[in-house]
């Protein structure tokens, strides 16, 4: 019923009203069947509705491959990892980035819950990186074998890694331990500093190591709470790797609020 989206809408739908399949877009998605928090089966074929989260919804990866088959004229493999409910700072913690480290706030909280620190700061670091493994491996598996997903890919004629987007977020926004000074400027630096982290040890592990990274920047609550602290904040942690030498022009922060 909005006039700004239907032609949008009407791109989804064919002239049955049926949600579109692509005739040139491809996808594996993992993260989109079972609980859609841990689950690694895998689900492919040609892009449709249905490799959303669990697999009767749609995520981004729908429209983003209707606008890349209407853009491009050549065949599109989507490769989609997308578990809910996960962080950056442990679960897709990049591997550059180190241990984690356990602020004196967090340690505060464990003592007076009367929790032991060394045991929770062992069940932290045990999860460190996991579904950033997890992600990098299917990945891999997938470009080993692209016909396995995509029928009609021709080795000779290879591929192109022609970009990489993350869009998370709101576990690590909403972490109060781990980002104590949400409320103050600079208070989600320390996610910042993570996803440089992260472009750069994606490229290295990809070997990829020029490959456009767009980051999605959380709009939850729409352009009103983009105003107010703590999310202003950390939308500005999202786009403050772009700001970075190293990564001037081939990494952009894309405003996902209305």
């Amino acid at each position: 019923d909005d006039p700004k989206t239907a032609p949008l809408l009407n791109q989804m739908r064919d002239e049955g009203g049926k949600p579109k399949v692509c005739d040139r877009v491809w996808i594996t998605s993992v993260g989109c069947l079972g609980d859609a928090y841990s689950d690694l089966r895998e689900k492919t074929g040609k892009l449709t509705a249905g490799f959303g989260a669990p697999d009767n919804k749609i995520g981004p990866e729908f429209t983003f491959g209707l606008t890349m088959e209407k853009k491009l004229n050549e065949p599109v493999l989507i490769i989609k990892t997308a578990w809910g409910g996960r962080s950056l700072h442990t679960d897709f913690r990049p591997p550059s980035a180190g241990e984690e480290k356990i602020n004196d706030f967090t340690l505060g909280q464990w003592k007076k819950r009367g929790l032991d620190p060394e045991k929770e700061t062992e069940k932290v670091r045990r999860n460190g990186g996991v579904f950033y493994r997890h992600m990098i491996d299917h990945v891999r598996m997938v470009l080993k074998d692209i016909k396995r997903v995509v029928p009609d890919y021709d080795p000779e004629r290879g591929y192109e890694l022609a970009g990489f987007v993350w869009f998370q977020g709101f576990n690590d926004y909403v972490d109060g331990w781990t980002y104590p000074d949400q409320n103050k400027p600079g208070g989600y630096d320390l996610y910042a500093e993570l996803l440089g982290h992260l472009v750069r040890d994606v490229r290295k592990d990809l070997s990829a190591p020029k490959m456009p990274f767009v980051i999605g920047v959380m709009g939850i609550g729409g352009d009103k709470e983009g105003k107010k602290a703590p999310q202003m904040h950390f939308r500005q942690a999202q786009v403050k790797p772009t700001t970075l030498d190293e990564f001037k022009g081939n990494v952009l922060a894309v405003q996902t609020s209305q």
